[in-house]
């Protein structure tokens, strides 16, 4: 089959054939037909994620087809149109039972610690524990991104943030994830302020329905948001990964405010200062968020369904799997359109 693989970290991806994935006896062989192009696809190309092994096949939030499936599971059959969350839960472990499959200590995530989804097949273990049903009405390109981009996003507004009408939400970072926590805060009734350096990701983050747009490399950024916000934002999201940007976050929220992080944070940002003078004064609460369980995607995909949320405009461009490895090198160098790539096979 045809895939986008690398050699080494870094290196210049290329399209390739490479050999049909075996089934495990509990996963399903996926045949992907739309994979989205993802920050978190760019720091695995670049070693940011020790896990990778090369040579290596990326890519993590898709939309397929079930092709077919190991003799141990019972609730998938080929022929159905499905994502799965970028994490992989074991399913039975005490995390699991409890809930909190996004952060299962078994996890597998394809495109990471196993080959990705810019490939014609992509494994999902655990399938009776990671697949998803997608409805028909949700085209392929707006699919894609609900294996990691909008599930990602919906969760840390809605289940971490706790977000409520009337509050001011300030999203660092209008990228993929940014864009849909745009999205997602406002269906919720927040007033949203947008923070990034691109004029047109700003320019769709107001046609998302920020309220305020900030370019993020004017001098008076947090004067900005502290107006904008009426003395502190109620809510934070971090969806960059940039440790300048935890601190500013930190800085802008009101008294009792809720930080999320969102974004990887590697390398040199990897572990930011944290003013937790000001956390404890305050009494702010400092969250993490990592993608989404499937079993929590029901109530995000009914929202989809009756119109209450509408991911399309978040696609930027549809581009051929060929391109791919063009659509990671780009990421090298700041945006110049808004919106996501997706990788059509």
């Amino acid at each position: 089959m045809r895939a986008v693989t690398f050699d080494s970290f870094s290196a210049t991806p290329v399209v390739t054939d490479v050999p049909e994935p075996a089934c495990p006896p509990h996963a399903a062989v996926v045949r992907v037909v739309a994979t989205g192009v993802c920050r978190s696809d760019w720091h695995a190309w670049h070693g940011h994620d020790d896990t990778v092994a090369l040579p290596h096949v990326p890519g993590h939030e898709f939309v397929g087809v079930v092709e077919r499936v190991g003799d141990q599971v019972r609730q998938w059959r080929p022929g159905t149109r499905v994502t799965a969350p970028f994490v992989n839960a074991c399913g039975t472990c005490p995390t699991c039972i409890a809930g909190r499959q996004s952060i299962c200590p078994n996890q597998t995530q394809p495109g990471f610690d196993r080959p990705g989804s810019f490939a014609e097949q992509v494994v999902v273990h655990h399938a009776d524990t990671n697949l998803v049903a997608v409805p028909d009405a949700i085209d392929d390109a707006t699919a894609a991104g609900l294996g990691c981009r909008f599930a990602t996003a919906y969760r840390a507004v809605v289940n971490r943030a706790r977000t409520a009408a009337g509050e001011h939400v300030v999203v660092f970072g209008c990228g993929g994830v940014g864009l849909s926590a745009i999205v997602v805060a406002v269906s919720r009734g927040a007033r949203v302020v947008a923070v990034d350096v691109s004029a047109e990701a700003l320019a769709l983050a107001r046609t998302l329905g920020a309220t305020t747009t900030v370019d993020a490399r004017s001098d008076d950024v947090d004067e900005r948001i502290r107006v904008a916000t009426d003395g502190g934002a109620h809510v934070v999201i971090e969806a960059l990964g940039r440790a300048a940007l935890v601190r500013q976050g930190i800085a802008a929220l009101r008294p009792g405010g809720r930080h999320v992080q969102v974004g990887l944070l590697a390398g040199a940002d990897a572990t930011p200062q944290v003013d937790l003078g000001r956390v404890i004064g305050l009494e702010l609460e400092l969250l993490g968020s990592h993608g989404m369980s499937a079993h929590e995607y029901p109530a995000m995909l009914a929202e989809i369904a009756d119109g209450r949320l509408d991911p399309a405009p978040l696609v930027g461009r549809t581009i051929p799997l060929d391109q791919a490895p063009a659509a990671l090198e780009a990421m090298d160098r700041p945006a110049t359109s808004a919106g996501t790539t997706v990788v059509v096979l």
